[in-house]
């Protein structure tokens, strides 16, 4: 593992510290009933911050994967990987406030985004 990577680890935890934070400042400061904005923004930082939380550890997996090399690539592939992180959570918490989470959504947002990630990721 070089140094770059190494910092970009230490940075990405050292955001998701921040966006955890955050997280529980509006948990606890806002009431979602009486400000319903709230329930939208707790939503959009708690899937930031898995975002942020799942983007060094997906490196780190496929570093590992690979016997400790760093290949061109991997860091995108990793973000990819966060960002869908951060798309599934910020949904699944939307539709559970708004009352609307069922197991069969969850299930065919889950497939999809296996799906996408499954074609986005292939080896050449």
């Amino acid at each position: 593992m070089e140094t770059r990577d190494r910092l970009a680890n230490l940075a990405t935890f050292g955001a998701a510290v921040v966006a955890w934070l955050l997280v529980g400042v509006v948990v606890t400061t806002r009431d979602p009933v009486q400000d319903p904005g709230a329930r939208f923004l707790g939503a959009g930082l708690m899937g930031l911050a898995m975002g942020f939380t799942t983007v060094p550890l997906f490196w780190l997996a496929v570093f590992a994967r690979h016997r400790r090399i760093a290949y061109h690539g991997d860091w995108t592939r990793a973000v990819r990987r966060g960002g869908w992180v951060f798309v599934v959570v910020t949904l699944f918490v939307v539709l559970r406030v708004q009352g609307a989470l069922s197991l069969p959504i969850a299930a065919f947002v889950a497939v999809m985004v296996v799906f996408a990630e499954a074609t986005l990721s292939v080896e050449r």
